[in-house]
């Protein structure tokens, strides 16, 4: 793990932490949790965060991703290697969080798997329950811990990643689809909770994006031909970038979202238009 040493110095990509005429950046002086931070999204997403000045406690399983992305951004970012379905991982990334920071500012619950392509009378039991598991079960785990942290310290933002998916159905998807639904119930309920303590919940809604997972999808579904009718579908002519999504997210964790509580908020090109 790596300890944040002070505000206003170059990060190991050069990164200041003011931006190029001295001002300070959207998240100074906030810490953030990040769940699923090695790869795809969530390294989008802890990059432009320690760019805007973050200090970052950055989460996932993939070990060996996450220490090569801990070290990238230098002292700006902290690493917990846990799987986030287990019982104490939400304790133990808050407790950690506090212990580097004192305080959590916001997080990011973006961990999620994809699961397999198949109709529902096909699907394996096992995959559903880890997928439930993965997308739901952990951000479930992520509120119940960071809720009560958040509120204790006088607010916050709380970001979890859901989808277009959560929104429509999608044939052959159908335990991502539902877990993707069951993530915007639990942010409206939490949303409700934590308000009056001035804690906001939202969701992040992308559409297809340029990562593992969708390469998985499309491989899975035809290849090419998957993709080029994926493209189709966008009005945008083209599918997103981890970065735009990453953009999304960093105006929902900063205060300059501090009227967005309860939502879900789209990156999709126009697909669900």
């Amino acid at each position: 793990m790596r300890l944040e040493n002070g505000l206003g110095g170059p990060n190991r990509l050069g990164v200041a932490e003011y931006d190029r005429e001295g001002t300070m950046g959207r998240l100074a002086d906030k810490s953030v949790v990040i769940t699923g931070a090695a790869n795809g999204i969530g390294r989008a997403a802890a990059t432009r965060f320690a760019a805007e000045g973050a200090r970052l406690l950055l989460v996932d399983r993939d070990a060996a991703a996450l220490q090569d992305l801990a070290g990238q951004l230098g002292p700006a970012a902290a690493s917990l290697t846990l799987d986030v379905t287990e019982d104490d991982s939400a304790a133990r990334y808050t407790e950690e969080a506090r212990r580097r920071y004192g305080r959590i500012d916001a997080a990011l619950l973006n961990a999620g798997i994809e699961g397999e392509i198949a109709p529902i009378e096909q699907y394996p039991l096992a995959t559903f329950d880890r997928l439930m598991a993965v997308n739901v079960r952990a951000v479930w785990l992520g509120l119940a811990s960071l809720l009560p942290a958040m509120k204790a310290a006088g607010g916050g933002s709380i970001v979890i990643t859901s989808s277009v998916a959560g929104l429509r159905g999608t044939a052959s998807l159908i335990p991502y689809t539902a877990s993707k639904h069951a993530v915007i119930g639990l942010m409206r309920a939490a949303a409700r909770e934590g308000a009056p303590d001035g804690v906001r919940v939202n969701t992040v809604n992308p559409g297809p994006i340029e990562t593992r997972m969708i390469a998985s999808i499309d491989a899975a579904r035809g290849g090419n031909a998957s993709r080029e009718a994926g493209i189709a579908r966008i009005p945008l002519g083209r599918y997103g970038k981890p970065e735009e999504v990453a953009a999304l997210m960093l105006f929902l964790a900063s205060d300059e979202a501090s009227f967005c509580t309860g939502n879900t908020y789209v990156v999709d090109g126009g697909m669900t238009a």
